[in-house]
């Protein structure tokens, strides 16, 4: 299958319209007209991933977070990103993203699932009317639990749900909860939509301590399970969906590989 037949078949499922307009979406490197036999699936294009992706004689590469934000004006071996295009260029490795476009039309939902939660709602809208269904869609999810728990519980359900060996808190463990926001990747930018909602705690990544502290002052508790330790769940979801939607194409997927270690 070519490569330009496996982005139609992307698309319609994860539209790159309903990306959020700072992102960068789409084939970012390669040939559309590449035969395609592998696809190897990642979350980040880290040099390790580019390497395994070469050594398993994978023909495109697709990851959640795309390896180019912003224009580059330069490709030199001597600049990090610039190495990591030229990689791919040399193995002839079509590499494609799917970034806000994915979190709109697929991790907001999946994550709900993961968590076990249902009935919930788009925590922030931000495309009002799907070109899939017409529905409202958007980042994250809230939705109340059939009953109250702690806090406490509560982070031990996230910690079994997404396979985590700890989570960072910020607030009071015996809290009751009782409605969850969750926006799996980058959480700070949820914290006020999260209180909007009403929500008891949020559960997302990467909070830091001002955020953290100031959450907890206006009501809000913050499960922080890590930025790859939430959103790793990309991975299996789109090894499925090319198995499912392409099996012609042989599958494989990045090991789990956390980008930091807790001594």
């Amino acid at each position: 299958m070519l490569c330009r037949d496996i982005i139609e078949i992307i698309e319609k499922r994860y539209p790159v319209s309903v990306a959020l307009d700072w992102d960068n979406v789409g084939l970012l490197v390669g040939d559309p007209e590449r035969e395609v036999k592998r696809i190897y699936v990642a979350l980040d294009a880290t040099p390790e991933v580019i390497e395994e992706a070469a050594n398993v004689h994978a023909d495109m590469l697709v990851t959640h977070h795309p390896l180019i934000f912003s224009g580059m004006r330069r490709l030199r071996m001597d600049d990090f990103t610039g190495r990591r295009v030229i990689r791919l260029i040399q193995e002839n490795i079509a590499y494609y993203a799917m970034h806000t476009n994915y979190d709109v039309m697929g991790m907001a939902e999946l994550s709900e699932r993961v968590m076990g939660l249902q009935g919930g709602r788009v925590l922030e809208v931000t495309c009002p009317e799907s070109p899939i269904d017409g529905k409202p869609q958007g980042i994250g999810r809230v939705a109340d639990l059939k009953e109250t728990v702690r806090l406490e519980e509560c982070c031990e359900q996230v910690k079994q749900r997404f396979h985590l060996e700890y989570v960072k808190v910020f607030g009071d463990l015996q809290a009751p909860v009782r409605r969850i926001a969750i926006s799996p990747g980058a959480g700070k930018s949820m914290v006020q939509a999260a209180l909007k909602a009403g929500a008891d705690v949020l559960i997302t990544g990467d909070i830091d301590h001002h955020t953290g502290i100031d959450a907890v002052a206006q009501g809000l508790a913050i499960v922080d399970g890590g930025h790859y330790g939430i959103e790793r769940i990309f991975i299996q979801d789109m090894v499925d969906f090319f198995e499912k939607n392409i099996p012609e194409a042989a599958v494989s997927a990045a090991p789990e590989s956390h980008p930091f270690h807790k001594v």
